[in-house]
């Protein structure tokens, strides 16, 4: 077992020293499922500080990886890294391996949480409100808008602004506030130059941690899509019969059927199965952050 001293965090003072960061981090070793259950249970049952920092130190490059995904607003990569150490440092510490999931899948939610209560404290313009639902707008619009290829720069188009506002469950209105303000909030930071010399140039945007997929990175992503394809299975159990078909036809297959089609199977208006998707969808939401709360932790917005 490797001593206290050699699983210091390593320091990470700015944007200067990111690359000597980034490249002590990937020294530490990834922990088997057996090693990191053991150190979780030492920590747990006799708070064993040398095993809560291999647990840390072992997902640090998962933390950078997550932190690299917050690039596009506008805020140094190195304080986004320091933010999500310390949601991953809570992760550690709430963690209970006999539930049965890899610390990555339960340490993610905490990573993004706190990543993302930082930039929200940061940007002025989210100052103003900050309800589940403005928070699911904002780190949500960009990917978004880039589905619809919408030019970052300049307004949307009313049926993109109607498809996004539909989607996440807000006003128009806000959709297109939103965007405004975004646009003026500027993501400079992000095409600046990152280092200069033999090896040769690249700008922020270019950069990530390593090419190849994090190990627990890649557990991670498989454990957190079946954890949620688990859940919503059971939160469908809340709706009943039709509220379970239409729903299912309107946003859970790949060719959804439109509001005529389902208002003839039913015999009904369009403007009642419209009524019934809505309904059946915030049921299940509610559903779902229920069954989540019991059995991870509260889901980031």
């Amino acid at each position: 077992m490797s001593n206290s001293k050699s699983l210091s965090v390593p320091a990470l003072g700015g944007e200067q020293s990111l690359n000597r960061y980034l490249s002590e981090i990937k020294k530490f070793p990834v922990l088997t499922a057996e090693q990191e259950y053991m150190l979780a249970k030492r920590f747990e049952e006799h708070e064993d500080s040398d095993a809560a920092a291999q647990l840390v130190t072992s997902h640090l490059r998962l933390v950078a990886k997550i932190a690299m995904g917050y690039r596009g607003y506008g805020l140094p990569v190195s304080d986004l890294i320091s933010e999500g150490n310390v949601g991953l440092m809570q992760g550690v510490k709430k963690f209970e391996a006999d539930r049965g999931f890899r610390l990555a899948t339960y340490a993610m939610w905490w990573i993004k949480a706190s990543i993302q209560e930082f930039i929200l404290r940061s940007w002025s313009l989210v100052k103003m409100g900050t309800t589940a639902a403005q928070k699911k707008l904002f780190f949500n619009l960009r990917r978004m808008k880039k589905q619809l290829e919408a030019y970052e720069d300049s307004d949307l188009h009313p049926a993109d602004v109607t498809k996004i506002a539909t989607e996440l469950g807000v006003p128009e209105q806000e959709v297109i506030n939103m965007n405004r303000r975004m646009m003026m909030g500027g993501d400079g930071s992000l095409n600046t130059p990152m280092r200069n010399g033999e090896d040769g140039s690249g700008e922020w945007m270019d950069w990530l941690t390593d090419d190849r997929p994090l190990q627990d990175e890649t557990v991670a992503e498989v454990e957190e899509k079946t954890v949620r394809h688990e859940m919503l299975v059971e939160a469908m159990d809340s709706l009943n019969d039709r509220e379970k078909h239409i729903l299912t036809e309107r946003r859970l297959t790949d060719n959804p059927q439109t509001l005529e089609e389902l208002s003839k199977v039913y015999d009904v208006s369009r403007e009642r199965i419209r009524q019934i998707e809505v309904r059946a969808f915030e049921k299940l939401q509610k559903a779902m952050k229920a069954i989540a709360g019991e059995r991870l932790m509260p889901i980031a917005a």
